[in-house]
């Protein structure tokens, strides 16, 4: 079982998951695991990702590794709204995967949506 920890200590992924101001979301998800263990990490990664592709509202996901054999794992998996991303998150199926994880690894899940900055990017 991965141990979590939060990304940002003051707002809980649990208390992001009752927000319901609508519009999609996104995901941001860190692993950290020893280089050793990563073949690991993917192989229950892409059984995850296989459970959740399945589940309503799911746009995408993106699995990206740190460089020169780096341990890190950052994936982002979009979604149409909080509500099919907390319906998918809680789904057994996928609970029951977490014990699969190695024990070894660290993950710290946050969502996200984008920011409208002027000239630079667009919401």
């Amino acid at each position: 079982m991965p141990k979590f920890v939060e990304m940002d200590p003051t707002v809980t992924l649990e208390a992001q998951m009752g927000d319901e101001s609508g519009g999609s979301v996104t995901l941001i998800n860190t692993f950290i695991i020893p280089p050793e263990d990563a073949d690991r990490l993917l192989e229950v990664w892409a059984s995850d990702a296989a459970i959740m592709k399945r589940q309503p509202g799911f746009i995408s996901t993106q699995l990206h590794r740190g460089i020169v054999g780096s341990g890190v794992f950052l994936n982002y998996a979009v979604w149409q709204s909080v509500a099919h991303f907390h319906a998918a998150f809680s789904n057994p199926e996928f609970q029951a995967q977490l014990g699969a994880y190695p024990d070894s690894v660290t993950t710290g899940p946050h969502l996200v949506r984008k920011v409208e900055v002027d000239g630079i990017c667009v919401a």
